[in-house]
C-alpha cells in the first residue's frame, strides 16, 4: 500500500503556529514587564513625592526645588541627561547661606516632556520661563555641571543682566569633540547605543528588572522613567549643537567665576588605558582656558574626585559657590561710582 505524500501545507501551518506562540510569549513578556515598570515606578514616587513646585511654563511643567532664602538666588544645572537628584549633597548646605534652587530640565525627572529641541540655547529659553513664572527675579549665581556648563554660558550670553557670577563644575568646552582622541569618537557612538537601549526597554522594565537603576528609591523615582531615558538620549544627540551655540558667547568679563576641574589621577574606568592621558591632558587645558573666561576667574582641580564632584567632594562645590555668593553680595553692596 502506497505511503499518502504529506501535505505541502503541513510545515508551513507548523512554522505559523510557532511563530504565533512566540509572538504570543513575546507579548505576555512585554505586558508584565510594563506592569512590573509601572507599579515599581508609581511604589518609588509615592515614597519619595515630587519636591518643591511644578511651574506651567505654557502648555507644560517643569519641576522647580529651593530651599533657603536671600540673594542672590543660586541655580544648580545638572550634566546631560541628570535629574536635580546630582545635587542633593550640596543644595542643602548652600541654602544655609543663599537661596538654592535646583531643577529638572523638560523630560528629565518630575519635568514633562518640552516640544523644543534639546539644544542648550532652547534649555536656557526654557530655565529663564522657569525663574520668570516662579517669580524668582534678581541675581543669579548659575552652576552648571559638565553639559549644564554650556546650559548656564547660553543663559548668560542671552540674559546677562540677570547674573551675578558663575560656578563651573567639570564643565564641558564648546572644542572638546574636537581636541579629544579621535578614537573617542567610537565610545561616543557606544554610549548613544547604550542609551538608545535604555530608551528603548525601559517601558518594560528591563533596565529596572537589570539593576541599572541602581539601588536608592530616590534616585529611581526622578530618574528610572521612560521620558528621562529619552530626554538623556535627545541631549545627547543635540549635544554637538549645543557646544556651537555656546563656542561665540564670549568672555564673562568681570564676573565672579570658579571653575572646578576633576583630579586627573583619579582612575577612569570608563575610558581605554591608552586614552586616559591624552584625554585628562586634553581637558585639564580646556578647563584652564574656561577660567579665563573672566578677568575675576579661579580654578580648583578637585583632588580625589572624578567627573561628578558634588558627589565626590561636594565640600568643594559648597566652598566655591559661597566664595562666588560672596563676591557677588560685595559687588552688590559697593557704591556705584557717579561720573
Amino acid at each position: 500500500m502506497a505511503r499518502t505524500a504529506p501535505s505541502a501545507t503541513q510545515p508551513s501551518r507548523w512554522l505559523r503556529n510557532i511563530v504565533i506562540g512566540l509572538l504570543g510569549v513575546a507579548t505576555l513578556l512585554a505586558a508584565a514587564g510594563a506592569l512590573y515598570q509601572s507599579i515599581s515606578a508609581s511604589r518609588d514616587r509615592r515614597a519619595h513625592p515630587v519636591p518643591g513646585q511644578l511651574v506651567d511654563i505654557g502648555g507644560y511643567k517643569m519641576h522647580l526645588d529651593c530651599a533657603g532664602q536671600g540673594s542672590p538666588t543660586v541655580i544648580l544645572d545638572s550634566g546631560l541627561g541628570d535629574s536635580y537628584i546630582s545635587w542633593r549633597k550640596v543644595q542643602p548646605q548652600i541654602a544655609q547661606f543663599a537661596r538654592a534652587c535646583s531643577y529638572d530640565r523638560a523630560g528629565l525627572g518630575y519635568s514633562d516632556f518640552s516640544p523644543r529641541p534639546r539644544t542648550s540655547k532652547d534649555i536656557a529659553e526654557e530655565l529663564h520661563m522657569v525663574l520668570r513664572r516662579a517669580g524668582i527675579t534678581g541675581s543669579l549665581i548659575l552652576v552648571g555641571h559638565s553639559m549644564g556648563g554650556y546650559d548656564v554660558r547660553l543663559f548668560a550670553s542671552l540674559y546677562r543682566r540677570d547674573v551675578a557670577g558663575m560656578v563651573l563644575v567639570d564643565a564641558s568646552h564648546p572644542e572638546q569633540q574636537k581636541r579629544f582622541p579621535p578614537a573617542l569618537n567610537d565610545l561616543d557612538a557606544g554610549w548613544v547605543r547604550e542609551q538608545q537601549f535604555l530608551e528603548l526597554t525601559m517601558p518594560f522594565g528591563l533596565p529596572r528588572l537589570l539593576g541599572f537603576c541602581g539601588n536608592d528609591a530616590e534616585v529611581r523615582a526622578a530618574e528610572c522613567n521612560f521620558h528621562t531615558a529619552r530626554e538623556g538620549l535627545a541631549e545627547l544627540k543635540a549635544f554637538p549643537e549645543s557646544a556651537a551655540q555656546t563656542a561665540p558667547t564670549g568672555a564673562l568679563g568681570d564676573m565672579p567665576l570658579a571653575v572646578l576641574s576633576h583630579d586627573p589621577e583619579k582612575p577612569q574606568p570608563d575610558l581605554p588605558d591608552d586614552l586616559v592621558k591624552p584625554t585628562n591632558d586634553a581637558w585639564q587645558q580646556m578647563q584652564e582656558e574656561l577660567a579665563h573666561l573672566s578677568t575675576r576667574g579661579t580654578q580648583v582641580v578637585a583632588k580625589n574626585s572624578g567627573h561628578y564632584i558634588q558627589l565626590d567632594r561636594p565640600e568643594v562645590v559648597i566652598e566655591a559657590v559661597r566664595r562666588v555668593v560672596d563676591q557677588a553680595r560685595q559687588a552688590q553692596s559697593a557704591p556705584e561710582l557717579k561720573p
